[in-house]
């Protein structure tokens, strides 16, 4: 975890019209002691802490000149030693008083919103992620995207928008980027110019700079909720159905192997974080994911990630090395985040021999795409089979395939639900339970549609009913269609 010395140092950069900070002077910097031996922080007694408030995007390059003067004889001012042991609740308190202190040696006149916009926005860049922090703390945000240093847009309620906050200039924004993958391990450098990494929260992070990024450094977040979302919570936003949840919660129960299929935002891997829930107490669950991210709510979990190379190119452990330990780590379940290159080769075998109960994600736009994807992905491992073998075994181990589809109004639906039945020749073949048909598009630009069922009872149905999972004919009634 990152000291205090180093949270403070990493916003040191250059602001319009302002000389370069040196870096290495935070750290080594005779640091004034406090006259008041009460207070760590040349502070008397702290005062209480105001509500937190929305920092203020301000445009003028004197803001950014002010923040930089601010922060560097904040470092001058403080004990880090001493605020090192402070609790957060408290460290937050006190730089907030003795940054008021500091605005008022400036002696520049402003209202008491801007004041405390100004000190929110220092508190932001020491102790979390400076502009970012009031994005982090709107629940609604589901997606921060940043496109530049002066271009910020957010994901909210399923439309995009841009947000009112900015960055000083690449600078400060390389610096908030190092900040968050320095976190997980992780670093981004010419050398190595895309990363991914992940929040404390969960929250997925993609952070791409130059030589490849050519307008300046691009930052994505995608966030995890607070609170994981359940299925109560995808039927309340007609996600899907009642039926269609519990003929899910029950294949999982069943112990059948679920392929999820979606593009990119499409909520595969909340589907697949729900779905997860359904699996009994007692098993033993092996995670493996790129970037943790699962939020698995059992307590027998073993959660596995993969690791890049380091500097010299060495020291790299692959998704398909994590998939073969796993294995020999007696699983009950294995839970791939997403398959995407050779590993789905050994996942199909895990399905195959023993590991029923699986769960993985796949980016591909109709069930029948994932199975091409599958093919195309054993492929690049290296790994050349026949056709109908290869199919044969894809056929075999993945049971039922669940289409996530993010529509034009931003909403998520579950489009499709398909089992798979076998082989006819050479061909997989599949039959559809339910899938969502799309009638129109209101005139505020939502997608008008219901869901319906195809009048198919599902093959695995006997297997759920020996399994204790019983489901009733009507689910499976076409008449039973579902706006």
């Amino acid at each position: 975890m990152a000291t205090l010395k180093e949270k403070i140092s990493a916003w040191s950069y250059s602001a319009p019209g302002t000389l370069a900070v040196n870096e290495g002077s935070a750290v080594v910097k005779p640091l004034a002691l406090a006259s008041d031996a009460s207070s760590p922080l040349q502070l008397a007694k702290p005062a209480a802490d105001t509500q937190p408030v929305t920092a203020v995007p301000a445009v003028s390059g004197s803001y950014y000149a002010l923040k930089t003067r601010l922060h560097q004889s904040l470092i001058a001012k403080i004990d880090l030693a001493a605020a090192e042991t402070m609790p957060p609740d408290q460290l937050r308190t006190q730089l907030r008083e003795v940054l008021l202190g500091l605005i008022s040696d400036e002696a520049i006149p402003m209202n008491e919103h801007e004041r405390r916009s100004l000190v929110a926005d220092l508190q932001h860049e020491v102790l979390g992620l400076g502009p970012l922090e009031p994005l982090l703390a709107d629940p609604d945000i589901s997606e921060i995207m940043v496109n530049g240093f002066d271009t910020v847009f957010v994901e909210k309620r399923g439309r995009i928008e841009r947000a009112p906050i900015r960055f000083n200039d690449d600078t400060h924004l390389l610096k908030i980027i190092d900040k968050i993958v320095s976190r997980v391990g992780r670093r981004v450098d010419e050398s190595s110019p895309m990363v991914d990494a992940r929040l404390p929260d969960g929250s997925r992070v993609n952070a791409i700079i130059a030589p490849v990024a050519l307008d300046g450094p691009a930052l994505s977040i995608r966030r995890f909720a607070v609170k994981p979302l359940k299925m109560s919570d995808l039927i309340d936003r007609r996600t899907l159905t009642p039926g269609m949840a519990e003929l899910l919660a029950g294949l999982v129960k069943a112990k059948t192997n679920i392929l999820i299929s979606g593009g990119t935002g499409s909520g595969k891997t909340t589907l697949l974080n729900i779905l997860s829930s359904y699996i009994p107490e007692h098993e033993r669950i092996i995670t493996i994911e790129d970037t943790a991210e699962l939020q698995m709510q059992q307590s027998h979990v073993v959660r596995l990630e993969t690791r890049p190379a380091n500097s010299e190119g060495r020291g790299e452990i692959s998704m398909r090395s994590l998939v073969k330990n796993s294995l020999r780590m007696r699983p009950d379940r294995i839970v791939l985040g997403e398959v995407r290159g050779g590993e789905v080769i050994d996942m199909l075998q895990a399905m195959n021999t023993g590991h029923d109960g699986s769960l993985t994600t796949v980016h591909a736009n109709t069930p029948r795409d994932a199975l091409a994807r599958l093919e195309n992905l054993v492929g690049l491992g290296g790994v050349t089979l026949p056709v109908k073998p290869l199919r044969q075994q894809i056929a075999s181990a993945i049971n039922v395939i669940v289409q996530a589809t993010r529509l034009s109004d931003g909403s998520r639906k579950i489009t499709s639900i398909h089992e798979i039945t076998g082989m006819e020749g050479d061909v997989i073949s599949s039959q559809e339970i339910f899938h969502y048909e799309r009638t129109g598009v209101a005139t505020d630009g939502a997608v008008l549609g219901r869901f319906k069922p195809t009048g198919i009872r599902p093959l695995l149905a006997d297997r759920l009913k020996v399994s204790g999972v019983g489901l009733s004919d009507d689910m499976f009634n076409p008449l039973t269609a579902t706006e």
